[in-house]
């Protein structure tokens, strides 16, 4: 006996086909892209060209290269201002740990509920509206200069030490405030269901809210770090030989400003890695288009 044969003939459909009219959709598609793609190169071929005659042509540029890309001052001055960029990168890694400890305990002390905790409240607040309204730079010099005159230790603590401290003393404030919007962004149902199961209020906090808050803004937690990766650069005013005062050493030594570029470049080649990476992270997890919402909060600067 043979087997009934599908509907339609003896063709068996293994696929969906497009039809013509998808097909010229998507052949219009790829051509667009790729008239785009052209155009887009072709505009940025010619602007820099444009940008690069210009700055060539102009009259003082022999001298300005001369004083700021000299290649042998350059690749003289590279180790040490490699050496200093190194001393930045652990300041930042070492104040990082510490910021997001603090700042993550002073988000929790402006969310507590109660009246038994409004001095912390209020203590946490006056916080984060201080430092919040102090330039970096001033509370690198408060610190640097003030905080050694109290002599609370026998040896005067190193300027590495007072600038790392500075940067935590700032950055704790902004980074609090990033944690306390998204703490304030989980719903309050899903607070109501954790005490409803029978957790405490600091057991609803641990495991079910500060996860969701922390996993929402790594993104400006992010930016936060690509901040204070280049303002890691500032203790140098306060005699820390990192990488910026070690270009001012090598400008010293070689009567040429070629060393700041290095140094500049050396940041700019550290920051750009970490900055695609929060652009994928803020991408990928929609934060682009909810800006608004953080920056009404306080949390963008």
């Amino acid at each position: 006996m043979t087997a009934p044969q599908p509907a339609g003939g003896s063709e068996q459909r293994t696929g969906w086909t497009p039809s013509a009219s998808a097909l010229d959709r998507l052949a219009y598609r790829r051509g667009r892209a790729r008239r785009s793609a052209v155009v887009a190169t072709l505009s940025t071929v010619v602007v820099t060209t444009l940008a690069v005659v210009a700055l060539t042509s102009s009259p003082g540029w022999p001298r300005v290269r001369q004083s700021f890309f000299d290649p042998e001052v350059a690749l003289a001055s590279l180790p040490k201002v490699a050496e200093g960029l190194w001393l930045n990168i652990r300041v930042m890694a070492v104040s990082a740990v510490v910021i997001l400890a603090f700042a993550l305990a002073l988000a929790v002390a402006k969310t507590l509920r109660g009246p038994v905790f409004f001095p912390v409240r209020a203590a946490a607040t006056a916080y984060v509206d201080v430092f919040r309204g102090l330039p970096l730079l001033l509370v690198l010099l408060l610190v640097g200069f003030g905080l050694p005159g109290l002599r609370l230790t026998d040896h005067a603590p190193s300027a590495v030490m007072l600038g790392g401290l500075a940067l935590v003393l700032t950055y704790s404030a902004y980074v609090a405030e990033v944690f306390r919007a998204g703490i304030e962004s989980v719903h309050p149902s899903q607070i109501a269901a954790a005490r409803s199961l029978g957790l405490s209020q600091a057991q609803t906090l641990r495991t079910v809210v500060l996860p969701q808050a922390v996993r929402r803004v790594v993104p400006p937690l992010l930016n936060d770090l690509v901040a204070l990766q280049k303002d890691s650069g500032l203790i140098s005013i306060l005699g820390a030989i990192d990488a910026i005062r070690a270009a001012q050493i090598q400008t010293a030594q070689f009567a040429n400003f070629t060393p700041y570029v290095v140094a500049g470049l050396l940041f700019v080649a550290l920051t750009i890695p970490l900055t695609r990476l929060t652009d994928a992270l803020a991408r990928r997890s929609g934060w682009a288009g909810a800006t608004s919402g953080l920056a009404g909060a306080g949390v963008l600067r």
